[in-house]
C-alpha cells in the first residue's frame, strides 16, 4: 500500500498530464530531446519538518516537490514556456486538494532560465516549486 507521499506525488504527476498534453515524467533524468509541446518533470522535493499535534499524533507537511518545466524553440519560446506555466496554474487551481488526497496544493512563481544548446534551438527552463500540505499518522507512512 503506498504511502500517503507517494499517493499525493502520484496524484500531482498524473493531474500534470492533463495539461496541454505535454509528456511529464517524475524523477527523470533529462532527456537529450525536448519534444515540440515542452516537458514537465516532477521532482519528489523535500518534505521539510512536519508541524506535530500529540492528540491525536498527526504530522502536518508542508512538502515542496518541484517541477522543472522546458520548452525549445527557435521561434516563439518565451510565449510557448509562458503557455504552459499559465496551464500548469490553471489545472492546479482547478483541483487544489488533488481528488481529497491533500489538503491544500498551491504553487510559487517559476524561476526561468535561457539555456543554450550547441547546434540546436536553445531552451527555457524554470523550476516551479509546488508546495503540498497534507498531514500523516507516521513520518514513514
Amino acid at each position: 500500500m503506498p504511502t500517503p507521499r507517494e499517493t499525493i506525488l502520484t496524484a500531482m504527476a498524473d493531474l500534470l498530464r492533463t495539461v496541454l498534453h505535454v509528456p511529464v515524467l517524475r524523477g527523470a533524468v533529462l532527456p537529450e530531446r525536448i519534444p515540440a509541446a515542452g516537458l514537465i518533470i516532477l521532482r519528489d522535493g523535500d518534505p521539510g519538518d512536519p508541524a506535530v499535534t500529540l492528540s491525536p499524533l498527526a504530522y502536518h507537511y508542508q512538502h515542496r516537490a518541484e517541477l522543472e518545466v522546458l520548452v525549445q524553440a527557435s521561434d516563439g519560446r518565451d510565449a510557448l514556456f509562458d503557455d504552459l506555466c499559465a496551464s500548469i496554474g490553471a489545472v492546479i487551481g482547478a483541483d487544489r486538494t488533488l481528488g481529497g488526497r491533500c489538503d491544500w496544493v498551491e504553487a510559487e512563481a517559476p524561476r526561468p532560465v535561457d539555456l543554450p544548446v550547441e547546434g540546436a534551438a536553445s531552451l527555457k527552463a524554470g523550476v516551479i516549486t509546488i508546495v503540498l500540505h497534507y498531514s500523516t499518522a507516521d513520518p514513514l507512512a
